[in-house]
């Protein structure tokens, strides 16, 4: 069950979230309590990819907001953004077999929305990964795994991020993984 501060009919909130450079440093070793989601936390390539092939009945993305707003001080921080810069914020939820299964938050820079980088704008409920992957353009910096404890939860929520580089902007991507993507006993 999610908790309803973490995923809500009307908006998705992103817990607080501390980021690590591994998933050692984040203390996931022990295989018994984080081993059905270490390899969601591990994937490589295309995140999107990686969760159709899972999907027994479907694999759709719901946009949750689309704004211009200014990033969290921890994520302007990481992405070198000067305080109170805009951003355009997308939050979607990734859902598979009818049921979320990844909270997404990306930070998109002003920069990153240069040229072709308007088509950022437009995505709809199209998988960010396809564009990313599919661009040579961009590339992928090295993945962050992240632990948030939800208002409500019982255990820290599990969490990946990345930063995409293109030329000298980069973009944020943080996916939150839900329950029922690595439990099987929290699946309908």
């Amino acid at each position: 069950m999610l908790s309803k501060d973490f995923d809500t009919q009307s908006g998705l909130t992103v817990p607080p979230t501390d980021w690590y450079r591994s998933l050692a440093a984040a203390g996931l070793r022990n295989p018994a309590v984080h081993g059905p989601a270490r390899p969601w936390l591990q994937v490589e390539g295309s995140f999107t990819k990686a969760l159709q092939r899972q999907c027994h009945a479907g694999f759709h993305v719901e946009v949750v907001k689309e704004t211009f707003t200014t990033p969290s001080n921890e994520e302007a921080r990481r992405l070198s953004l000067p305080p109170r810069q805009l951003a355009w914020i997308r939050e979607v939820r990734l859902c598979g077999d009818g049921r979320p299964w990844v909270l997404a938050r990306t930070v998109i820079p002003l920069s990153c929305l240069e040229g072709r980088g308007r088509r950022l704008l437009n995505l709809g409920n199209k998988p960010l990964g396809a564009y990313l992957f599919s661009n040579p353009e961009w590339a992928r910096g090295p993945l962050e795994t992240g632990l948030c404890q939800p208002r409500g939860a019982t255990q820290p929520q599990l969490a990946r991020r990345s930063l995409f580089h293109r030329g000298q902007s980069a973009l944020m991507v943080c996916e939150f993984l839900l329950p029922a993507l690595y439990r099987p006993d929290t699946r309908v």
